[in-house]
């Protein structure tokens, strides 16, 4: 059985469709005494992967802070030390492929991953890609994409077009609950409006 690390984070953009992918593994092979996932997230990232039984490592955290602050003066030797955790990790969990969901938390694990000789997949979410994603390309063996037109970051024949990977509960309908929640009628039609993070304020006011 393969074993598979997925790794991502900074914000739920990157961790979310890092756990939609792990639970889809986790149906496809099953768990069991050698779980074939492990998931790996930045020092201060929420517990989702715990919630959905997936054990996970926490690699320190090693982002650039902007503005600028003395704090990012650290940050060099914060990468050092996420490196060699993820060099340990990938060879205490005997991992044959590693998956990247973007965020400075996946990048130490797939750099370490690249140069320890194992494949490697990143997954970008966005229609520009990150900084992180954009570094790791050139080593990965595939990479998945949500948009058109995104070889003027990646390498064209590294590129798969596949969407962004949605949990199976996602499509669960659960009207009447959101209904009393938000004291509306059930049987009236529901709009969904999902964001990121960071479009979170132009969403508000396009909805109003």
């Amino acid at each position: 059985m393969k074993r598979v690390i997925v790794s991502g984070g900074g914000t739920g953009g990157h961790i979310y469709p890092a756990v939609a992918v792990a639970e889809a593994l986790r149906r496809r092979f099953g768990g069991g005494s050698r779980d074939p996932l492990r998931r790996c997230r930045r020092q201060d990232g929420d517990g989702e992967g715990a919630c959905i039984g997936i054990p996970d490592r926490r690699s320190a955290r090693c982002g650039l802070a902007a503005p600028f602050r003395f704090e990012n003066l650290a940050v060099p030797f914060k990468v050092l030390k996420s490196i060699r955790k993820a060099r340990r990790t990938i060879r205490d969990f005997g991992a044959d492929v590693v998956v990247g969901f973007g965020g400075y938390a996946s990048g130490p694990v797939l750099w370490a991953a690249q140069r320890m000789g194992i494949p490697t997949v990143i997954q970008e979410q966005n229609s520009y890609a990150g900084v992180t994603n954009k570094l790791l390309a050139k080593r990965a063996r595939t990479i998945c994409v949500s948009y058109e037109g995104m070889e003027r970051f990646f390498p064209k024949e590294k590129i798969v077009m596949t969407g962004n990977p949605l949990r199976g509960r996602f499509f669960r309908k659960r009207v009447r609950i959101a209904a009393r929640r938000w004291r509306i009628s059930a049987s009236g039609t529901i709009c969904r409006c999902c964001s990121s993070w960071a479009g979170r304020s132009v969403r508000g006011r396009s909805t109003k």
